[in-house]
C-alpha cells in the first residue's frame, strides 16, 4: 500500500500564534500527529529588512491606515516554497474580502495540493500587487468583515484538511456531511435519551428499519 504523502499548510502572519493555537487541536492535531498534514504559522516579521520589523506602510493615494508591503510576502512566499517543497503541487492563497466566496468544490480541490502557503491581511489590506503577481487565488469566507486574515485561513485549512484521506479517519463520516452534495445540507442527528423533557426522538430512528431510516434521512437533508 502507497505511503499517504504529506499534505502542509503554511501560514503568513503577523500573529503566528493564533494559527498554532487551533492547529494543534481535535481533528487537525491528531491528523498532524499522524503525519498527514503539517500546519505552521510563520511570522512575517521575519521578512523584514528595517530594524523595527515593518511590514505595513501608508497607502499611495492617501487614505486611512495601512498597508501590508508587497516586498516582504515576496520574501516570505519564495522562502516558504523552498522550506515546504515536499510535492509539485503548491498553491497560494491570499485571503481577501473582495475574494471569490471559498466553497466545499474548493475544499476537495484543495486538498490535492502538497502544500498550500495562506498569505493573511491586516491593517487596511494587502498591497494589490500580491494579489496580482503572487498568489494564485484570492478567497473570501463571507460577506462580513474580520480583523485579519487568521481566521479565514484556518477556516479553509480545517475545510481543506478534512478531504485529505485518512484525517477523518471513516470515509462515511465525509460521505454523508453537508454539502458533500451541492447545495444540500446534512440531515438532523440525535442520541440518548430518547425523551427529554418530553422531546422526543423521531421514532423511525429507533426502529431497526434501515430503509426506512434512509429514506427518512434524505427526506429530511435541508437545502442551503
Amino acid at each position: 500500500m502507497p505511503k499517504q504523502r504529506l499534505r502542509r499548510y503554511d501560514v503568513l502572519t503577523i500573529f503566528p500564534a493564533m494559527i498554532s493555537a487551533y492547529a494543534q487541536e481535535s481533528i487537525l492535531g491528531r491528523a498532524q500527529e499522524k503525519k498527514l498534514i503539517a500546519i505552521a504559522g510563520h511570522d512575517l516579521r521575519d521578512w523584514a529588512e528595517d530594524k523595527h520589523r515593518r511590514v505595513d506602510d501608508t497607502p499611495y493615494g492617501g487614505g486611512p491606515g495601512m498597508v501590508m508591503k508587497v516586498d516582504v510576502m515576496d520574501r516570505a512566499v519564495g522562502r516558504i516554497r523552498r522550506m515546504g517543497r515536499i510535492g509539485k503541487k503548491t498553491r497560494v492563497i491570499v485571503t481577501s474580502a473582495s475574494g471569490k466566496k471559498f466553497t466545499q468544490a474548493d475544499a476537495v480541490r484543495l486538498a490535492e495540493y502538497d502544500q498550500i502557503i495562506f498569505l493573511c491581511g491586516r491593517y487596511e489590506g494587502i498591497d494589490a500587487r500580491v494579489e496580482e503577481n503572487i498568489a494564485d487565488e484570492a478567497f473570501s469566507v463571507g460577506d462580513y468583515v474580520l480583523t485579519g486574515g487568521e481566521l479565514p485561513a484556518l477556516t479553509m485549512i480545517d475545510a481543506v484538511a478534512r478531504n485529505v484521506p485518512g484525517v477523518l479517519g471513516a470515509k462515511e463520516s465525509l460521505a454523508e456531511e453537508s454539502h458533500t452534495e451541492e447545495g444540500v445540507l446534512e440531515y438532523p442527528q440525535y442520541t440518548k435519551p430518547a425523551v427529554y423533557k418530553k422531546w422526543e426522538v423521531p421514532e423511525v430512528l429507533m426502529s431497526g428499519d434501515h430503509k426506512k431510516i434512509a429514506e427518512w434521512r434524505k427526506g429530511k437533508s435541508r437545502k442551503a
